[in-house]
């Protein structure tokens, strides 16, 4: 199975779109590939209406989602058509992409192993390497996380590198636009303040003494 961090194993498939669609022609973008068992069975069917669901939610984070099985082009195309999927499926027919993927392998059906494609979504960065992993997928509430997971990946502002005006040389020009370099004020030196006695006044009594 697939870790964070890793890269994305290349793929081209052909789609519903009447064209192939390829790591190569993803590469710039973050995308949602998830893998599931079969055409219009209910789990399957319940996680595919819950992605169309959110679609224009995952649209406006800039992520694109393609679902993958190994079921025919003509199969997907009844079930998009059937459920109204507006997102592209991807034919996997020998479910090497499914298997290059950790997607495949031995599960649990009713309770009795078998072999076959593991329901499993991956999140793909824009630079074609693996940001999340769910494997084995819950359908309910699984599309909520992938969301969530989302946001919390999301480009960040990188700070704005500061400004670093070049010394200039003796004579020359200020370039326009340019800011003023300001001379390095000089440090004052503290004046030591020493306290003078009082002094007596001209013409002024002495003081008397006081009787005790």
């Amino acid at each position: 199975m697939l870790s964070p961090n890793s890269p994305a194993p290349a793929f081209s498939l052909p789609s519903t779109s009447g064209r192939s669609v390829s790591t190569k022609e993803l590469r710039g973008q973050r995308f949602v590939l998830y893998f599931y068992p079969k055409d219009d069975t209910p789990g399957c069917t319940r996680e595919a209406c819950d992605f169309r669901d959110n679609l224009a939610r995952l649209g406006r984070a800039g992520v694109r989602v393609l679902g993958v099985s190994k079921d025919s082009l003509a199969s997907h195309q009844k079930f998009r058509e059937k459920y109204g999927l507006s997102f592209e499926l991807l034919s996997d027919a020998g479910n090497a992409v499914a298997r290059a993927y950790g997607a495949f392998g031995e599960k649990l059906m009713y309770g009795k192993p078998v072999t076959g494609v593991i329901r499993s979504t991956f999140l793909i960065d824009a630079e074609g390497r693996v940001e999340r992993v769910w494997s084995p997928v819950k359908v309910d509430g699984h599309v909520e996380a992938v969301l969530a997971a989302i946001a919390e990946g999301g480009p960040t502002a990188a700070p704005r590198p500061a400004r670093i005006v070049p010394p200039r040389a003796p004579g020359a020009k200020r370039p326009a636009g340019a800011p003023r370099a300001s001379a390095p004020k000089p440090v004052r030196k503290a004046r030591a303040v020493t306290k003078r006695a009082p002094t007596a006044r001209a013409g002024a009594k002495p003081a008397r003494p006081r009787k005790v």
